[in-house]
């Protein structure tokens, strides 16, 4: 007989009531933990679980109450929205943006604002606060630094400007009104804002009558369409002008606004978590990796275990990569910097390049980028139509220059490994290799748990290199390999890079956070630049197509997300120690260490411990590492070839014999599944009584 889900809860119950005791609060839903808590601590079991079995009424509130415990689970399991799929949330932050600007400065009149954009989970504010003088004494104040009592007052302000619901109206102006305006409200910094902005008319947005920001939007309607219960204020940050340290230091208010309150909840308990999986505490708890301020900011040293992790994620995106078709390639770390005038990246992008070396006379710059390096290989020889697709794959580390207050652990560095590759095509190929790039990026972030993806498509921008013609046609074929993998997507017009169309994919990991990780984009710009070419059919010279891609994006940055992911409970596939050996007494370490060599010539990792602690320190020690199984040795186990296994998720496992075991092992970490076998269970001793 088939059983719904809520029938299996109440059968769970009804079995752990049977077994008696307290034990029954440990197999039933939270809910139904309640509404029998009664019956459970008093009086006689069996009396009550007789009345419960054999009551209507009963098994009707039974199954009322899992019935409302599913409902909550679901609507917590709900995904939280974000900015790309939910235009009114946008609105909601841009506008909540604009009323704490708006409330800083009814608060603080010296506050001086900058720029306030929306951001992943909410917005952020910059203010300068300048030095004052005291009216009364002629003293001078020292600028203001906001404190947390600062935040409450803010945010009462801002409650007070949304209950009043002030309408958001869009004006246009000339860039000569908007210049005077600026200048009669003393605010410097939106002045070079102004400047910055090259299209006209100026759009400015007014909150009622009260203040006035400039802006293109989207706004909501009115401030009283923000829930001011679903607003916080999180957090204030130092943030130099324009990122730039020689000028001005501002301070940034963080915050986050969602539709309701419900989604508020839930975020801040998903920020919670997060704390708890932070990969800098985690890196330095399990000895994966450190940031050695010695040797500079943003440079990664890998710890023994960091490492193989990491070989771990390199063999197996090499091995996935061979079986589809790639060539893995490896290029230098520098190249004399004509190179780099060449691909264009000295022009565009040099002030996130290292500063040159002089070798012999000439200028030779680290890498920043691998792509003009696969230009130059695919350049070696002339190229035949039939020769194409070429696709070269390469794990190489680039040094980019971040300055050092936008350092962040693993996430942003200064050295990285991108997992580049590149695809030369011909223009009728296109379509059939992106889908087989979409199905390779699925086949490798599901090994790694990621299934869930949010997905964008990116059209052609108002600047760019390319006829319209190949631009249409290479869109075309984006858009066409997403229908056929049946993958939703939005589009973001005009989001494309200058030299072609793309499509962004972002991972969502256990706690509903998203994190931009995938890429494929169409280049038209490189070629050109590099002359590239092949001999068509019909014997005249064309250019290729070509495609970067990216799975990972850089292997230190999904290093981190997936540190935070499983929160550094490595499946065993990949954990860094897959076994480990506690020898009860060291008349058995003999034996450990033949079962480690053995284990060692079968790909398996595993240490022994030292035995100096007793076995329940040895057993927590091994769990605080994140060891997915861990073998009990003693004097009894050593004799009869066996092992006595204890899983870190599901407790122990019973008795194994020793080649079984390291075979069982060995075949779960090759097919990434987790070992769950049940081994002989000791007899308890009869009672005397």
């Amino acid at each position: 007989m088939h059983l719904g889900r809520g029938h299996s809860h109440a059968m769970s119950l009804l079995l752990a009531l049977a077994v008696g005791g307290r034990a029954a609060a440990a197999f039933a839903p939270s809910t139904v933990k309640r509404s029998v808590a009664s019956s459970v601590s008093s009086g006689s079991m069996g009396t009550s679980f007789r009345a419960a079995t054999t009551s209507p009424s009963f098994m009707t509130r039974l199954m009322s109450s899992v019935a409302a415990e599913e409902k909550v689970e679901k609507e917590e399991e709900k995904e939280l929205p974000t900015n790309d799929n939910d235009g009114d949330l946008l609105r909601i932050r841009h506008t909540s943006a604009h009323v704490m600007a708006m409330a800083v400065q009814q608060a603080f009149p010296e506050a001086q604002t900058t720029i306030g954009p929306w951001i992943d989970n909410g917005f952020y504010y910059d203010f300068y606060f300048p030095e004052t003088t005291d009216a009364e004494t002629g003293e001078v104040v020292p600028s203001r630094k906001l404190t947390d009592q600062d935040l409450k007052t803010v945010k009462k302000a801002m409650d007070k400007i949304i209950s009043k619901n002030y309408p958001l109206r869009r004006e246009e102006v000339s860039r000569e009104e908007a210049a005077l305006r600026i200048k009669e409200l003393g605010e410097p910094f939106k002045l070079e804002i102004l400047d910055s902005i090259k299209t006209e008319p100026i759009t400015i947005y007014h909150i009622g009558d009260e203040w006035w920001d400039l802006c293109a939007g989207p706004h909501v309607e009115s401030t009283g369409k923000i829930p001011k219960k679903a607003v916080a204020l999180q957090s204030v940050a130092g943030a130099y002008w324009r990122g730039d340290e020689k000028r001005e230091m501002l301070q940034r208010i963080y915050a986050t606004a969602w539709k309701d309150p419900k989604q508020l909840k839930q975020y801040k308990k998903m920020m919670e978590e997060a704390k708890k999986r932070d990969h800098r505490m985690l890196g330095k708890k399990l000895d994966l990796f450190s940031i050695q301020e010695d040797a500079g900011g943003g440079l990664v040293f890998w710890h023994p275990k960091g490492s193989t992790i990491r070989r771990g994620i390199e063999d197996f995106w090499k091995e996935r990569h061979i079986e589809n078709g790639y060539d893995v390639v490896y290029t230098p770390h520098i190249a004399n910097l004509n190179l780099w005038k060449t691909s264009g990246h000295y022009d565009f992008y040099q002030e996130g390049m290292f500063d040159q070396m002089e070798v012999e006379g000439e200028e030779y710059q680290i890498k920043p980028m691998n792509c003009p390096f696969h230009c130059l290989m695919y350049k070696n020889e002339m190229r035949s139509y039939r020769d194409l697709p070429f696709r070269w794959a390469e794990l190489g580390t680039v040094y980019r220059y971040e300055r050092s207050g936008t350092l962040h652990g693993l996430m942003r560095v200064r050295g990285f490994t991108q997992d580049d590759a590149h695809i030369f095509c011909l223009p009728e190929q296109l379509q059939d290799e992106i889908v087989q790039v979409l199905d390779l990026t699925e086949q490798i972030l599901s090994r790694f748990g990621f299934d869930k993806y949010d997905i964008m498509l990116s059209t052609k921008p108002e600047k760019s290199v390319g006829s319209d013609d190949i631009w249409d046609s290479a869109t075309a074929a984006l858009e066409g390999a997403l229908k056929v993998k049946g993958w939703d997507y939005g589009i973001d017009e005009g989001g494309g890079a200058f030299y072609g169309p793309k499509i962004d994919l972002k991972i969502r990991d256990a706690i509903g956070r998203t994190w931009q990780c995938s890429t494929v984009q169409c280049d038209f710009n490189l070629p050109e630049r590099f002359g590239l070419e092949y001999v068509s059919a019909e014997g005249t010279k064309e250019q290729p197509i070509m495609v970067h891609r990216a799975i990972f994006g850089s292997i230190e940055r999904f290093f981190g997300i997936l540190v935070e992911n499983c929160a550094g409970d490595f499946p065993l596939w990949l954990s860094p120690v897959q076994l480990k050996l506690l020898p009860v007494t060291d008349g058995v370490n003999d034996y450990c260490a033949e079962v480690a060599k053995k284990a060692a010539r079968m790909g398996i990792r595993v240490e022994v411990d030292r035995g100096n602690e007793r076995l329940g320190k040895q057993i927590r020690n091994a769990e605080q590492q994140r060891v997915p199984l861990m073998a009990v040795v003693g004097m009894k186990e050593m004799e009869s070839g066996k092992l006595t296994i204890r899983s870190r998720k599901l407790g122990d496992l019973g008795l194994f014999d020793s080649d079984t075991l390291l075979n069982a092992v060995a075949d779960c970490a090759a097919d990434a599944v987790e070992f769950s076998q049940q081994g002989e269970k000791e007899e308890a001793p009869e009672s005397s009584e």
